[in-house]
């Protein structure tokens, strides 16, 4: 085992130890009863099964069988989820077929921070995800399964799933995936156009028939965001089947494998001999394990959030300087947009999961000795899912080599030694930082401030030239407390123009740039927030800013002394908090932590830096 993975590995079990023995704790008075429906009134019982089928009452009637509480998040807005529209019937019936049964527990709102991107509903997309953490508590609630399967894919969806699964840590849950989109127009010209467009040299139709040819279908959009990272990181921490997450909606394959998913969690009730419940799933291994597979793969920084809150649903504390110590020694083995050109179906064809496990393990930067859905060992991930000749799943092994080394790399030929996450401290607070995408001999950048409060701001300088200078450009009250810490996508274009054309660009923000940070500097996830007591609140126009991911260093480079007498900008946020159903969630963004917790609200924000 790499000895800086093992060191964060105690570390993290050492500082969490009171927390996680409570949990354990908690999860063991939990299991007493056996299945829960057995403690029910027979009115209660006669509630729960009173839509159910003959066969089907008569299997919950025996409390012998298991019964699994789907809990699903399907829309058909969302195209990664619109396939989900008959998995229900599908996995019922998958579990029929070996003697149990399944109820639909619950459905959680599922929103596209796609269609919302730069749009008023994107202030409430962080806030979704402990939204669904409860609703996913309250569909589970009723005392009816024994175990669970969720639906769920997107950005915000699946951590609040696993949150709120982790909350019932004594009942087994399998994440079913729907699986990508096949790919449409290159992300390289699907950016093109995008600066085009900012540059005002193609028109709106021109940029909306990029868009439509990029997302095209059913199916998870295809360049490595915040979804794709998901399933990435579920996948390594055993809660998928191997080799799941990738795989075509609407092929053989995908039908298969969601079938045997239903099954599988089955078998791994407390009602069978392979006990599985997520706890033991769940533990400072695997999420190790989870972090380690987002480096070595430039995923999403959102998970510098939404992990630190899964841990604290499983009693463990995690945070940022856990994630640079890890990616200092992780190696990057892939390229995919926006850290290169391909897309997830082409990692996917390279070799996939199976190779990227195999060769994290051969190189002793993932534990092997862990529990995942389908056995102990993670070495189970290391073979690829295939239909064989009669149409039956099973696993095979995987060629040797890449075939793509351009998309995924083995750990002895890495495109980078460094996982390219970086935490950048200094007077103006804790942020992070994604060099994976950064071009090649991109530099550190000191330079003046533009200072600006929405990225709206910032579009209208970038269109009047005023942006046409070396800079670092400020983007502030859009943290968590403020306006529920929207993503700024927005930015991504005119920023990249800048750079373009020569000028030394970067970004500080206490808003989220998530999955699909790219090719320009950004500090983001800045704490603490302007709203409270950050120093991003003092700076001004034209005060030297160093942002140096080389050294670990964000800085207000202004005397102690003049910091000292000026007074913090102050901003009306009213048209924020209202409209798009904003209002409703004035309690939830009050409570917000750091983003160094989680920005969460679901756990008291107790630890040393948010």
């Amino acid at each position: 085992m790499n000895p800086v993975i093992q060191r964060v590995t105690d570390r993290i079990e050492q500082r969490s130890q009171a927390t996680r023995k409570d949990y354990l704790a908690r999860i063991a008075q939990a299991r007493k009863n056996g299945p829960h429906r057995g403690a029910l009134s027979c009115g209660n019982l006669a509630h729960g099964f009173a839509a159910c089928d003959k066969g089907d009452k008569g299997e919950l009637r025996s409390l012998t069988k298991a019964n699994i509480g789907i809990v699903t998040a399907y829309n058909d807005m969302l195209s990664a989820h619109q396939p989900y529209h008959d998995y229900p019937e599908k996995l019922k019936q998958a579990i029929r077929e070996v003697g149990s049964v399944a109820q639909v527990a619950g459905g959680v709102p599922a929103m596209c921070d796609g269609v919302t991107q730069g749009q008023p509903g994107m202030e409430l997309s962080l806030l979704s995800r402990d939204v669904i953490a409860m609703a996913t508590a309250v569909s589970l609630s009723h005392n009816m399964f024994d175990g669970g399967l969720m639906l769920g894919i997107c950005d915000k969806i699946v951590p609040g799933l696993l949150i709120a699964a982790l909350s019932f840590g004594h009942l087994p849950f399998v994440f079913v995936p729907a699986g990508p989109m096949p790919s449409g127009i290159s992300n390289k010209e699907k950016a093109r156009v995008r600066e085009l467009y900012a540059e005002g040299k193609v028109d709106k139709e021109q940029l909306l028939e990029a868009e439509a040819a990029s997302y095209h279908t059913a199916g998870t959009c295809t360049f490595y965001g915040t979804a794709n990272s998901n399933q990435l990181v579920v996948e390594i921490m055993g809660l998928h089947l191997p080799g799941a997450s990738f795989v075509n909606p609407g092929s053989e394959l995908r039908e298969q494998l969601t079938r045997v998913a239903a099954q599988q969690a089955t078998r791994i009730t407390d009602l069978g001999t392979d006990y599985r419940p997520i706890s033991q799933i769940v533990t400072a291994k695997s999420i190790v394990n989870g972090i380690v597979g987002l480096l070595a793969t430039g995923g999403s920084t959102n998970h510098t959030m939404h992990l630190v809150a899964v841990a604290r649903a499983a009693g463990y504390h995690i945070d940022w300087d856990d994630f640079a110590e890890l990616s200092s020694v992780t190696p990057l083995l892939t390229r995919i947009y926006p850290n290169g050109q391909a897309d997830i179906n082409h990692f996917q064809r390279a070799g996939g999961m199976a190779f990227l496990i195999r060769e994290l393990l051969s190189a002793g930067l993932l534990h092997e000795d862990v529990e995942t859905i389908a056995g102990q060992g993670l070495s189970r991930y290391t073979k690829r899912p295939t239909l064989d000749d009669n149409g039956k799943l099973t696993w095979v092994d995987i060629v040797d080599e890449s075939l793509d080394t351009d998309v995924l790399r083995k750990a002895t030929n890495p495109f980078s030694d460094h996982g390219g996450l970086e935490v950048l401290s200094g007077n103006l607070g804790r942020a992070v930082i994604k060099t994976s995408s950064l071009p090649e001999g991109a530099k550190s950048v000191s330079a003046p401030a533009v200072v600006f409060t929405s990225q709206h701001e910032l579009d209208a300088a970038f269109k009047a030239g005023d942006l046409n200078k070396d800079c670092v450009v400020v983007v502030r009250f859009q943290g968590p407390k403020a306006i529920g810490m929207p993503e700024l996508h927005k930015l991504t274009p005119p920023l990249g123009v800048l750079q373009k054309r020569g000028y030394k660009v970067a970004l500080v923000t206490d808003g989220r740039m998530s999955g699909a940070s790219g090719k320009v500097p950004a500090a983001i996830h800045l704490t603490p927030e302007a709203v409270d007591g950050g120093l991003i609140a003092k700076i001004n126009d034209g005060d030297l800013v160093n942002v140096d991911f080389e050294k670990g260093k964000l800085e207000l480079l202004v005397d102690e002394a003049e910091l000292a007498q000026r007074s913090a900008a102050q901003v009306d946020l009213t048209d924020s908090h209202f409209g798009m159903g904003r209002e409703l969630f004035a309690g939830m963004r009050n409570n917000f932590s750091g983003a160094e917790s989680g920005a969460c609200v679901l756990f008291k924000d107790d630890d040393n830096h948010g």
